[in-house]
């Protein structure tokens, strides 16, 4: 544990440097682990003195977060401007928001920091320097790739030993039937048992795959996808020695008693996969993304720009998300 996590500090006009601020002046209280911030330092001052929070922020690389994390708040400086006007989103920030994540992720991938937790961002405002990325999640894949072929990068939302994986993501629900392959699912369920091996130390990993049909198609008579295409991958994958079990009925798969069973589950699209994860843990959920060389996790929300500068936003997501990196490290 010689390393830091990494932290990119997000939108500017959003909560996520508030809540780093907050969790970093109760760092003993909650037993922090060291953190280092990648943004900008004079922005985090300014947003600090907004909040009424006594925050000192050394600027550091990494090599130096741990031993200023006990009086400062560790800041690896990126170029550009960030003005601090809650809630207002800015054209001039976004340059500096992408720059703070791509040095994140190098210092990541280099092994200067042993784990990348992102605070939330705003598309929109990205856009305004260049961003052409469908989402975060698809950014960090290109990043980790180094110019090579992107990894597959699988999301899971995660609150103690409950986990769901979605295998289709932002996608229309007119277009899930039309995405979902044998392939993609089978290599998705590669990618979670590998990582709740590897970076969750479950040594042999137990998966429960819905169904995409109500009832899990009832043998075809409601939606064939089932016979189709979810159950050859389920077979293909118990034939490599996977510990998979389904297409079983999303309904009552995700019932708390069914669903701990299990060590992740994973649904056939978006809504699917977080509305019970959501309910059970709606301030807590971490989004984990699995399937990159690094270790990256974020909180289970948005920007929240109605709520940026008032000390009002909950850290109980990031501080999760801060714990499950840690503990992902740890296993690793």
């Amino acid at each position: 544990m010689d390393k830091p996590l990494a932290i990119s500090m997000g939108e500017p006009a959003g909560v996520g440097p508030d809540i780093i601020l907050a969790l970093h002046a109760r760092r003993a209280e909650l037993d922090l682990p060291p953190i280092c911030v990648f943004g900008h330092p004079e922005f985090l001052r300014q947003r600090a003195e907004r909040l009424g929070l006594a925050i000192d922020i050394a600027v550091a690389g990494p090599d130096g977060a741990n031993d200023a994390f006990g009086s400062a708040l560790p800041v690896v400086a990126v170029d550009g401007l960030m003005p601090d006007h809650p809630g207002q989103i800015s054209p001039v920030s976004g340059g500096a928001v992408i720059r703070s994540i791509e040095a994140a992720v190098e210092a990541t991938l280099a092994g200067a920091c042993r784990g990348l937790v992102t605070a939330p961002i705003h598309k929109g405002a990205l856009y305004h320097a260049g961003f052409r990325h469908p989402g975060h999640t698809e950014f960090l894949a290109e990043l980790c790739a180094n110019g090579g072929k992107p990894h597959l990068p699988v999301m899971m939302l995660a609150h103690g030993g409950l986990r769901a994986v979605p295998v289709t993501i932002h996608v229309p629900i007119r277009d899930v039937p039309e995405l979902l392959t044998k392939a993609l699912i089978v290599e998705t369920v590669r990618v979670v048992a590998h990582d709740l091996r590897h970076r969750f130390g479950i040594a042999n990993p137990q998966i429960g795959m819905a169904g995409l049909n109500p009832h899990a198609g009832e043998g075809g008579a409601i939606g064939r996808e089932e016979l189709e295409i979810v159950g050859p991958a389920v077979a293909q994958l118990q034939f490599e020695g996977i510990g998979v079990e389904g297409p079983l009925p999303a309904d009552t798969l995700f019932y708390p008693t069914h669903w701990a069973r299990y060590d992740a589950v994973v649904a056939m699209y978006h809504d699917q996969a977080l509305i019970p994860i959501k309910t059970v843990a709606f301030e807590e959920a971490v989004n984990v993304t699995l399937g990159l060389p690094i270790v990256r996790t974020s909180p289970d929300h948005g920007t929240a720009l109605d709520l940026a500068g008032t000390g009002r936003a909950s850290p109980a997501s990031f501080l999760a998300a801060i714990r499950v990196a840690d503990a992902m490290t740890a296993a690793r």
